[in-house]
């Protein structure tokens, strides 16, 4: 029997976190899994593997995205899963679970009784030491508080080469940081920097939010993230935390906004927990006039641009929209308005497609379709 700090109870908003997490893999595991020859997946605060109601949590979320994935036989990488739990019950819960499921029996997998930190410096100190990288990774960084997240080890696993984080970045604690005079260190360990001090007295919470936002964003970059996205999970209307999203890859900005798009109502990269109807909503409305002035602000005065920088551009991390928008919602409306003029490299308009090296001009839009709105 296990008490009741072994496993506890699903929260509404921890659903959003999930289901982003699983989107995510369905992509990222059949990409990577066919172009790589190894592959690692690691659950820095794995918990026992389940909830008390029965529920998955993310080592098991994981481990059936690969089992059920329908690419499942193409994937040629030897795929590696570590799941770290400091909490020996815990630790061996989940290894129970694992054999009682017979994940063992399919995939690499270790639970490492240890802490993130120990366990991921000590890695790194040897693959330093020979010279050698980690493989192509997704690290999930799910702490319950802020503590041993230093954005020191961070910025050390991010400088290897595929290497994306998924970072549950605990607000709430922060936000309260004068109930907790004490801990200062501790979230001069989670910046990096003391920055964070001076932008923690603002005055309005909004403005608060906003800025402590950017500053860890800005900290992950400056740590080798070359994309970095975040979304906002919710209990009602309060805010329990938000997760960051770091990548070095184009694709893996643009997969991760799909994941999110999916679960995020309206895409507004929100998700709120414990009403079930924005799930229903099976990734929300496009607004179009949104995108297309994103666009027009992006290339105003540009006087040509191919199709190749614009998808660059909606894949980025530049815009919340990702690259399935494109077409349907920007470019096509746009160019039966007579907004854009769309030339293919063999010199034909282009309406409809808009293949590799078209060149794009955009202008004034013209008659009254000018306001056409999909």
């Amino acid at each position: 029997m296990y008490t009741s700090d072994t496993l506890w109870p699903l929260e509404p908003h921890t659903k959003g976190k999930h289901l982003v997490l699983k989107n995510y893999l369905d992509a990222w595991l059949p990409i990577l899994g066919q172009s790589q020859e190894d592959l690692l997946f690691v659950d820095a605060f794995a918990g026992p593997g389940e909830y008390s109601g029965g529920e998955d949590g993310s080592p098991i979320i994981a481990l059936e995205a690969l089992r059920n994935h329908r690419a499942r036989a193409q994937m040629r990488a030897e795929i590696q899963f570590k799941f770290i739990e400091k909490d020996i019950r815990r630790a061996q819960h989940l290894e129970k679970l694992l054999g009682e499921r017979g994940h063992l029996s399919f995939a690499d997998i270790e639970v490492i009784n240890s802490t993130f930190t120990e366990t991921l410096t000590s890695v790194l100190d040897r693959l330093e030491q020979f010279r050698a990288g980690l493989a192509p990774s997704l690290v999930m960084i799910d702490p319950f508080g802020f503590s041993d997240t230093p954005m020191e080890l961070i910025g050390r696993i991010l400088r290897n080469d595929k290497a994306e984080v998924y970072i549950s970045f605990m607000y709430s604690f922060i936000n309260r940081f004068d109930e907790h005079p004490k801990l200062e260190s501790s979230f001069d360990s989670l910046y990096g920097t003391k920055e964070w001090r001076q932008l923690a007295k603002i005055p309005d919470p909004e403005e608060r939010k906003v800025a402590l936002y950017g500053l860890y964003e800005r900290r992950l970059r400056e740590s080798g993230a070359k994309y970095v996205l975040h979304f906002e999970l919710y209990e009602g209307q309060r805010l329990e935390y938000a997760i960051f999203f770091g990548t070095g890859n184009l694709r893996g900005c643009d997969e991760m906004k799909k994941a999110i798009w999916k679960v995020a109502p309206m895409g507004d990269f929100r998700y709120t927990g414990g009403t079930e109807n924005q799930l229903a909503l099976g990734g929300g409305l496009v607004d179009s006039n949104r995108l297309q002035d994103e666009i027009r602000q992006r290339y105003l005065g540009v006087e040509r641009v191919t199709i190749d920088a614009v998808r660059e551009f909606i894949t980025s991390d530049e815009t919340g929209f990702h690259s399935g928008h494109l077409l349907d919602h920007a470019l096509i409306p746009m160019a039966a308005s007579g907004e854009l003029q769309a030339t293919r490299i063999d010199g034909r308009k282009a309406l409809k497609q808009f293949p590799k090296g078209t060149v794009l001009r955009f202008g004034e839009a013209q008659g009254s379709q000018a306001s056409m709105n999909l």
